[in-house]
């Protein structure tokens, strides 16, 4: 909700789409810049005190944003320092609510409850824009942030009533110099951590910058508009919602789930592009969601059991950083594509990136199994 209402308070305000895109800017850069310093507070503190301050720091930020739109005094720099404010304050925030997971459920249910969050994440954005036009509409762009910064209440007072010594706490990293190199060097000597999330840095990137391929294709491929849009959209949607709780029933990801996943939602996504018809457009965007979140849930969940408890927090801030910090990087590229060339040929791009990804990401983990099989003073072959 607060997303789309900030999007029609900048637009309302100048009315620039440059302006909307350096707001959006400034909101998710310091994800990428950032996250890893992010990650490693979540090591240093203590995960559930950390996430206290956050959250009262979000719901500050969109509590601010609220009073200067209902007061009429908002400008659009002011806006711009509180999207930077928000960006800053997720640097911390979301590798600690990802790794702070295992600690609320231990190990053995977090692919469960990783899987869960998605669904509930997935959710919150499919049904939340929905409310946020509503709301707009009835009472005014103001009144979304207002139920924004409310919101927080209910998280911050869930933090406050977990029973502490019933969470499965990892050890505090003691502070040190280097940390931060120390957790890129930790991912980049795995095999198990490094090829992941280098799969999703190339998914990120070119194959989910949905928004602007789908408004493409709504308008030129399939001669509609808003309404269109929104039912490529909600196609997508469901089927992540289904694929989310679908991951959500196993006991626990594997390689070979976590890839063929990506392999499929590339074909899909290629069938998607070549599709003739809007109901079968519906059909493959549908199952196309599915595999995606098929492949974004259990990379994730094969990442945090991958980390030791030490390094899982700056593990997650490079999964975070790729999977929310590379894809406005992508954007402009695939924009670019989809202006010249058509948004058919920009979803068909992000196939072919999500099948090249998935590939020398099988090939790289079986190539490695097969040279610590080879050699045993590497370590027993993990399973792919």
């Amino acid at each position: 909700m607060q997303m789309v209402a900030q999007s029609w308070l900048i637009l309302r305000l100048t009315g620039s789409g440059i302006d909307l895109g350096i707001a959006t800017a400034l909101q998710q850069l310091p994800m990428l810049l950032f996250a890893a310093w992010g990650g490693l507070v979540a090591d240093r503190l203590d995960k559930r005190r950390v996430l206290l301050v956050t959250q009262s720091l979000s719901g500050a930020l969109a509590l601010a944003l609220a009073l200067l739109t209902f007061s009429n005094r908002v400008q659009v720099w002011m806006v711009y320092l509180l999207a930077l404010g928000l960006g800053l304050v997720n640097t911390v925030d979301n590798p600690t609510r990802s790794s702070f997971a295992v600690e609320m459920v231990g190990a053995d249910r977090l692919p469960n409850a990783i899987a869960l969050n998605t669904a509930t994440f997935t959710s919150a954005r499919t049904i939340g824009p929905s409310i946020a036009g509503f709301v707009i509409a009835a009472f005014g762009i103001a009144w979304c942030f207002l139920i924004n910064a409310l919101s927080f209440a209910f998280t911050i007072g869930a933090l406050y009533l977990m029973r502490s010594d019933e969470l499965h706490q990892a050890q505090a990293v003691v502070r040190a110099r280097g940390q931060v190199r120390e957790g890129f060097q930790y991912v980049w000597t795995r095999p198990a951590l490094r090829v992941p999330i280098l799969t999703m840095a190339v998914v990120g990137m070119f194959a989910f910058n949905f928004q602007v391929v789908l408004s493409l294709m709504a308008r030129y491929s399939f001669s509609g508009g808003p309404r269109t849009l929104g039912l490529l959209l909600s196609a997508q949607g469901v089927g992540a919602l289904v694929g989310a709780l679908v991951a959500a029933s196993r006991a626990r990801p594997t390689h070979a789930l976590m890839f063929g996943a990506i392999v499929v939602f590339g074909f899909l996504m290629m069938g998607a592009a070549w599709a003739p018809t809007l109901a079968l457009e519906l059909i493959l965007l549908a199952l196309m969601g599915a595999a995606m979140i098929t492949f974004q849930a259990s990379n994730n969940a094969m990442l945090q059991l991958a980390s030791d408890s030490q390094h899982r927090g700056r593990v997650q801030s490079l999964f975070v950083m790729v999977f929310l910090g590379t894809t406005p990087i992508g954007g402009p590229l695939i924009g670019y594509i989809g202006q010249h060339y058509g948004g058919r040929t920009a979803l068909a791009l992000g196939g072919i990136a999500a099948l090249a990804a998935g590939g020398a990401a099988i090939w790289s983990l079986r190539a490695g199994a097969l040279k610590r099989s080879q050699n045993p003073a590497l370590g027993s072959p993990e399973p792919i």
